[in-house]
């Protein structure tokens, strides 16, 4: 089973370009934890939606990959998550939008693409 973990932030528009960039470095530091299935986490942004309407003011997203709703739940719970989301994202967010689901068996091997890699 794998389960698929989106979010989609959007912040306040006094935020500085600098506080967003390191958010989104540290976000991306977060594919180390053994929770996280086969390191796959990818952040991205800003959206190069267009028209830039569309994005509904959301700038970035993160995608992550999960062997199951504990493992989800680990990842959610885990002091390096909560050190991210406490120090750059919730004192500084207007919005953002969380969606999870599992993908079938079937369906797995659509993901390949997000293989494990290491750079």
């Amino acid at each position: 089973m794998t389960i698929v973990h989106m979010v989609m932030f959007k912040f306040r528009p006094e935020v500085a370009s600098e506080h967003k960039e390191t958010f989104v470095q540290e976000l991306k530091k977060l594919k180390e934890l053994d929770c996280v299935k086969g390191h796959r986490l990818v952040v991205g942004g800003p959206s190069v939606t267009d028209p830039i309407e569309r994005s509904k003011g959301f700038e970035f997203a993160l995608l992550s990959f999960h062997e199951s709703l504990q493992d989800l739940e680990k990842y959610q719970a885990s002091k390096e998550h909560h050190w991210v989301t406490s120090t750059y994202m919730f004192p500084y967010k207007e919005d953002l939008v969380r969606f999870d689901f599992e993908v079938s068996p079937e369906d797995e091997d659509m993901f390949t693409p997000f293989q494990s890699r290491k750079f």
